[in-house]
């Protein structure tokens, strides 16, 4: 039986939600790994966007956004029933404001403008976050769900971009929950190192 492809980079959280819902659905899928400077023809002749990460099924139907594909594979099969825990508003806002902001604090060059104004905007979010979890230990209760694996991995990478900083930050809280889901046995199944594809 043929596998599902997925193009994928390491790094990118887009890519890591979807591998994150590939892995505890226990879809059995053939990894690419991507040269993000390098992308393979076949990928783009799936999904001409060319961004990570795209989802390529047995029948040939393509699904190249990391939401969709988190939500096709747990509507097969979810065994933590996560699709119970999702929260489209919270994703929303993460993956518009936070992103933006994240952004331009990670890349102030790029997007030539004040990374510290980012920084801020982006702490307003984590402090939401933070007080949310409070309450319930995770982001729809006190099990991980939808909402946790889409949103960690841009989290991950707001406090990555200056560790000092974040470090001193008072958000108990999402520092718990950040570095949980950092140890647990599915983000270290999906960070595994593999090499970049070739055809």
């Amino acid at each position: 039986m043929v596998s599902p492809i997925l193009y994928s980079f390491r790094r990118c959280p887009y890519a890591m939600r979807a591998r994150l819902a590939l892995a505890i659905s226990g879809t059995r899928y053939e990894l690419r790994e991507v040269r993000l400077a390098d992308k393979p023809a076949a990928m783009l002749l799936a999904s001409p966007k060319g961004t990570v990460p795209v989802l390529q099924l047995a029948s040939g139907a393509v699904i190249d956004e990391s939401l969709d594909i988190m939500r096709r594979v747990l509507e097969v099969s979810d065994p933590e029933n996560w699709l119970a825990r999702d929260d489209r508003a919270l994703i929303a806002i993460n993956d518009g404001a936070f992103k933006r902001n994240l952004d331009r604090y990670k890349y102030p060059d790029r997007h030539d403008c004040d990374p510290l104004v980012h920084r801020q905007r982006g702490l307003d979010f984590l402090r939401e976050i933070d007080a949310r979890l409070a309450a319930t230990g995770q982001l729809c209760g006190p099990d991980r769900g939808f909402a946790d694996a889409a949103i960690m991995p841009f989290i991950r990478q707001f406090a990555a971009t200056d560790r000092e900083w974040f470090g001193a930050q008072p958000l108990p809280h999402l520092k718990t929950w950040l570095a949980w889901h950092l140890a647990s046995d599915l983000f270290q199944t999906i960070m595994v190192r593999v090499p970049p594809w070739s055809p």
